[in-house]
């Protein structure tokens, strides 16, 4: 009875996670943004930066750092705006991007032209892009504390248990985001154009600014 209880409970948590992960927000939008002009790797290292992100917040939930956040109205803002912050900083470096200059014919390109392997330091950059990205999120530290310790049973280790349960998260979240990279990067051939990558610049730039904006001005939690 325990067993098939344990399994509802387990199902539960996995359809909520998938939903959650499903929905679009700045994680996915980064994922994207990176898949379309940066190609499938760094893509892909930006998304284990993200989903590493939720090992963060199940640990910090599991000490109850967390719940600081959910009873300090000073501790939440400060979180808030440091993630709005952050995704204002994304979208003016887009921004950038999509403004700069052409590159002259025969100047060097940052990758080889139509190579996907980015260089050792722009995979270090993609991924803590994306981990930070997903903790500075407020929205997902307090979704931790209100929601994780719904499936920690009276007994159970609460660091290892909230740690498996994000393990399940992680692996719904690269199983979703690596899906959506490969299915651009079918489509990146065309997309690698330099007149198409900076309107996308431009887009997931402005984008990325006006979601941290909306953060940042947003009330309650």
């Amino acid at each position: 009875m325990n067993f098939v209880a344990l399994d509802s409970l387990l199902l539960t948590y996995l359809v909520a996670v998938t939903l959650l992960t499903m929905a679009p927000g700045a994680d996915t939008l980064l994922v994207l943004r990176a898949a379309l002009v940066r190609g499938r790797r760094v893509a892909v290292v930006t998304s284990f930066g993200i989903c590493c992100g939720l090992f963060i917040h199940a640990a910090l939930s599991a000490l109850g750092m967390s719940a600081i956040l959910a009873r300090s109205a000073t501790a939440f803002e400060l979180l808030k705006l440091a993630g709005a912050a952050y995704l204002v900083y994304l979208g003016i470096g887009a921004l950038r991007e999509a403004f700069a200059r052409p590159r002259q014919a025969g100047a060097p390109l940052e990758p080889a032209a139509g190579s996907d392997t980015p260089r050792p330091r722009g995979a270090c950059a993609a991924f803590v892009e994306g981990l930070l990205n997903n903790v500075l999120n407020p929205k997902a530290a307090v979704f931790y504390l209100a929601f994780l310790p719904q499936f920690i049973r009276a007994g159970d280790p609460v660091m290892l248990k909230s740690l498996f349960l994000a393990g399940v998260h992680f692996l719904v979240g690269m199983l979703w985001l690596g899906m959506l990279v490969w299915l651009v990067g079918n489509a990146r051939r065309w997309l690698e154009r330099p007149a198409v990558k900076r309107w996308l610049e431009g887009v997931s730039g402005a984008m990325l600014l006006g979601l941290g904006l909306q953060l940042a001005l947003s009330r309650g939690r």
